[in-house]
């Protein structure tokens, strides 16, 4: 498993904690929006390691927007939860399967 597949199911974890309704916008202001600012460098690195490798970048550039429109209430959680849902399936791909699609696209 690629160290970007590895990020991607990790920053997908976080996002869908970060998508809970109450719970995760209880952490977000209660860390003063902390939290928004390390998921938007979690996501930069993971979509560069992403580029490098390849992969696909949907859920990452998703969940760059989502970290810098997370503090609007509901708009926030929306952006989490479709991000989560794009890291994972992403991350869920095989490598080989993501090596095959960019075969094909070149």
């Amino acid at each position: 498993m690629s160290p970007s597949r590895i990020l991607k199911w990790v920053t997908g974890g976080f996002e869908a904690f970060l998508g809970i309704p109450v719970i995760g916008g209880s952490f977000i202001v209660g860390l003063v929006w902390i939290p928004l600012a390390v998921m938007l460098i979690l996501h930069i690195i993971t979509l560069v390691m992403t580029k490098k490798d390849g992969g696909a970048t949907t859920g990452s550039i998703l969940g760059i927007v989502a970290s810098c429109i997370g503090w609007i209430p509901v708009v926030g959680m929306i952006m989490h939860i479709l991000s989560a849902i794009f890291l994972m399936l992403n991350a869920a791909a095989s490598d080989n399967e993501v090596e095959d699609h960019s075969a094909a696209t070149e």
